[in-house]
């Protein structure tokens, strides 16, 4: 990967909608010079898929929420395949510390969520922190870096 293809990545990471032409324009290439590379970053996973950012155009009518749990080393497993099957699970970070698993939630309401607690309180220890606002949001901010350099 070189400095164009991360511009490319930089490109796209602020509009993914940007035609292959306007960023031919940008990089000083042609759209098919464009075009192989976006396919070759996409063959090779360091594009691993495009997608839509919803917007709060409408009230929030669910609870985000984190819920921390330990769980034993035998029923980790059992806790993945859970929460992999759960609705309204987002993400599930395996962590260090107190805990075993952060589970990013997003529950139609208070029982869901309340639910929910219960069913990960069966399995080991459980902290919940209800998510309010996200001042900062960088989901989708690419910050590329090429593989074996520091990034410092």
């Amino acid at each position: 990967m070189d400095e164009l293809d991360r511009k490319i990545l930089r490109l796209l990471s602020a509009d993914g909608r940007m035609t292959v032409k306007d960023i031919a324009r940008q990089v000083s290439l042609t759209s098919p010079a464009v075009s192989e590379r976006i396919r070759r970053m996409e063959k090779t996973g360091v594009i691993a898929g495009y997608t839509v950012v919803l917007g709060d155009a409408e009230p929030k009518s669910h609870i985000d929420a984190l819920i921390s749990i330990s769980v034993a080393p035998a029923d980790r497993q059992y806790f993945i395949t859970m929460v992999e099957n759960q609705p309204g699970v987002a993400q599930c970070f395996h962590v260090t510390g107190s805990h075993s698993f952060i589970v990013k939630v997003s529950c139609a309401g208070i029982h869901e969520l309340e639910h929910l607690i219960n069913r990960f309180q069966k399995l080991g220890q459980t902290s919940t922190q209800i998510i309010l606002s996200a001042p900062v949001d960088r989901r989708f901010t690419l910050d590329v870096h090429e593989h074996g350099k520091d990034p410092v």
